[in-house]
């Protein structure tokens, strides 16, 4: 399932639901079906993200014992920078400046 972020400034964003989910966990918000961030929120929760970026709690998951691809997992780190990016540019729109989610379910 995939999660579309819209922001009043800066467009669309989309991204899966896991991740989406672990970023809004991240900055406090439930991950509801409809969602959104306010103008007075956004510093805040791009702070939050880029902290628990800092702290390593966005680190790649282990690739699993009988993954024979040899592929690294993409870390949350590098998929919440869009998100940073979207809330920081929105926060400095106009009073009425906001980002909105959506997804097909409450993921």
């Amino acid at each position: 399932m995939l999660v579309t972020f819209v922001s009043s400034e800066t467009g669309e964003l989309m991204m899966f639901a896991d991740v989406a989910r672990q970023l809004l966990h991240a900055v406090g918000k439930e991950t509801t079906r409809r969602g959104s961030f306010v103008r007075d929120e956004m510093a805040g929760a791009a702070a939050a993200l880029r902290a628990a970026v800092a702290r390593g709690e966005a680190a790649a998951p282990k690739p699993a014992d009988d993954d024979e691809s040899g592929e690294q997992p993409v870390s949350l780190g590098p998929r919440a920078w869009p998100l940073i990016d979207m809330l920081e540019r929105t926060a400095k729109g106009g009073a009425h400046a906001n980002i909105l989610w959506e997804a097909a379910a409450d993921f």
